[in-house]
């Protein structure tokens, strides 16, 4: 069967070695204060630092006062975070800032240990201020949790985009993260990623077909590969001659060439494919090793050195409203892309 498993999206949404976790956020924030951040008056009734219902198209997650999450420290996985809509602010222990908008992908080594907020400022004051983001784990191999950390940002500019029309002239667009398809190459990862090394077959690519559009989602090369589409945003897919609503994640055999038909409006996948590491997984909130002992390890060296501390004025830190896109790294190299 090329279909292995279909089931409804929850949240977080559910994934497989090499992965850890998924969560999409799509909030249809307010116009923001002079603060960057959200009304007093539209916070009313929130249980604010612990927001996770949407309420009013929205939620404020563990921000007070401007949307996200305010500094917290990782070890031992990746975070990879696909910006669609919205800007997200980045600031780290390791002198590290950036913001970054639609189109932006960042890469995040945590390695042996950082701390770092993801924060959503409310940039617009007089229109609304949607936002519409994943943040995707990815494991790292034992050989590789303690690697020092680090970002690397793949700037829209810069990410390749697979443009394909069918038979019938309908079109669709794949944003390439990771990985290769149809002998197109995405931009290098980071260079300790279980997705540097092409035989792990990481694949990480989002998808949007225009109505009435077929495309085929070429087959993996290893048969240890796992692949796993998620349905988030459109009606109604027919994948491998089965129909699928929206809002359902599809497991289905990596090493078969997958033909997808959008039978409704315009349809929003993304994908996640990738070889499993096939170690021990031992996780607690933000961290992940192989063993408990090495999780003990991981709270008693967060507690005795904060991951390098905090350099940052604010936990929820934010840039200046003018601020445009940028990168800037532990080692001061600057990247400055604009608005």
């Amino acid at each position: 069967m090329t279909i292995i498993n279909i089931q409804p999206l929850g949240f977080p949404w559910k994934t497989q070695d090499p992965f850890l976790f998924c969560a999409y956020h799509r909030d249809l924030y307010p116009a923001g204060d002079k603060h960057l951040g959200i009304p007093d008056v539209q916070k009313a009734g929130r249980n604010i630092g612990q927001d996770f219902m949407i309420k009013d198209g929205f939620r404020m997650y563990h921000g007070s006062h401007v949307p996200g999450f305010p500094y917290h420290p990782h070890r031992g996985f990746e975070t990879i975070t696909i910006n669609k809509e919205g800007i997200v602010d980045h600031s780290d222990s390791l002198g590290g800032a950036g913001r970054f908008g639609a189109g932006d992908v960042q890469w995040m080594t945590a390695g042996k240990g950082i701390l770092h907020s993801e924060m959503f400022p409310m940039l617009h004051d007089h229109k609304e201020n949607t936002l519409e983001i994943f943040q995707v784990w990815l494991n790292l191999p034992k050989v590789s949790k303690m690697v020092p950390p680090h970002f690397k940002m793949l700037w829209n500019e810069e990410v390749p985009v697979i443009h394909q029309k069918d038979q019938n002239g309908r079109s669709t667009a794949v944003d390439l993260i990771a990985g290769n398809l149809n002998e197109v190459h995405s931009l290098d990862p980071t260079p300790d990623s279980w997705a540097a090394n092409a035989d792990n077959e990481v694949l990480v690519a989002t998808i949007k077909m225009e109505a009435g559009a077929t495309y085929i989602l070429p087959k993996a090369q290893s048969s240890e590969a796992k692949r796993n589409l998620y349905f988030y945003r459109g009606t109604q897919l027919e994948i491998a001659g089965k129909t699928v609503a929206e809002n359902h994640s599809i497991e289905v055999v990596a090493t078969e060439d997958l033909e997808i038909k959008n039978i409704g409006a315009d349809a929003f996948l993304l994908v996640l494919q990738g070889k499993p590491i096939k170690e021990p997984v031992a996780q607690h909130g933000p961290f992940v090793m192989n063993t408990q002992e090495e999780i003990r390890e991981a709270f008693a060296d967060y507690q005795e050195t904060q991951f390098g501390g905090w350099p940052w004025p604010e936990q929820e830190q934010v840039h200046e409203r003018n601020k445009g896109r940028f990168a800037l790294h532990s080692d001061g190299r600057v990247e400055e892309k604009g608005i």
